[in-house]
């Protein structure tokens, strides 16, 4: 079946980290001749990899002179970079993925594209199977009598912006519930906008996690926001952070180190609920 390989793309540019990152895991690395320059997972790829694109813009002469055969994207604020390269006769396919089903589907594409589709699958399971655990933790935990925490999730922070869908259902695989479930399915984070800062106060989370894009979550301003010392997820000293990387990547890093770090978190609140803790 070697003649196969005559047929897989050779050069391929990421126009963002996942699919960069879920190609390495696969040891196809060697296929990438561009990534995006916000790439962080793996570190290596940074070192390794030519960095082409942003995330709304892209060198495409840069990405023209790699002579790819295979371009990947997320989205449809990648479209003006995705059309430009399909003028200019370069195959591209970009993915919407929003869910945590979309990302596992997408995963199981970009495997299959690379001829590594039963290899994909096998990883792809061990991940399920993991989510599958956590979720059966959390639903032990309620059953000892813990309650499933209220959980802020803030992806920026001026404006502030709430949990992405994937995010919103990895906090409930986890054991929590997401404060903001009707923004969850906005696709576009403007539209996940919290006009009134108020709300959060009126919709008392027990715990905040900050995830602010390219910056450093910084709690101790969460807190001093006005009205906000009366919510319990601040009474109690409850905001953490999360990297961006690990878990708004919405490919192999939200759905290992960052459901992980959920888990930690809300899976803590829930075992001192049991205690008897102040939370």
């Amino acid at each position: 079946m070697n003649f196969l390989e005559n047929w897989l793309p050779q050069r391929i540019v990421c126009l963002t980290e996942e699919t960069t990152e879920w190609l390495y895991l696969l040891g196809q690395e060697a296929r990438i001749v561009g990534i995006s320059g916000y790439t962080v997972r793996p570190r290596r790829a940074r070192a390794e990899k030519p960095k082409v694109s942003a995330f709304l813009s892209a060198k495409i002469d840069q990405i023209l002179a790699l002579q790819p055969d295979c371009v990947l994207g997320f989205s449809d604020l990648q479209a003006d970079i995705a059309a430009a390269l399909i003028r200019a006769g370069v195959p591209v396919t970009v993915f919407n993925q929003r869910s945590v089903d979309e990302i596992f589907a997408m995963l199981y594409q970009v495997a299959a594209i690379v001829g590594c589709a039963e290899a994909g699958a096998a990883r792809l399971a061990a991940l399920r199977a993991r989510l599958d655990d956590i979720a059966a933790e959390a639903g032990a935990l309620v059953r000892a009598g813990a309650r499933r925490p209220r959980v802020y999730f803030e992806e920026w922070d001026e404006p502030a912006i709430s949990a992405i869908r994937w995010v919103s259902e990895l906090v409930g695989i986890a054991g929590g519930e997401d404060i903001f479930p009707e923004l969850a399915a906005e696709p576009l984070g403007k539209q996940r906008i919290i006009a009134d800062p108020a709300e959060v106060v009126r919709r008392a989370p027990d715990i905040i996690i900050g995830s602010w894009c390219g910056k450093k979550f910084r709690p101790e301003r969460v807190a001093a926001r006005p009205g906000w010392q009366d919510v319990p997820a601040v009474r109690h000293g409850q905001l953490f952070e999360i990297k961006s990387a690990d878990i708004l990547q919405p490919g192999p890093a939200a759905l290992s180190d960052g459901v992980e770090q959920l888990h930690r978190i809300i899976g803590g609140w829930m075992r001192a609920s049991i205690e008897g803790t102040p939370r």
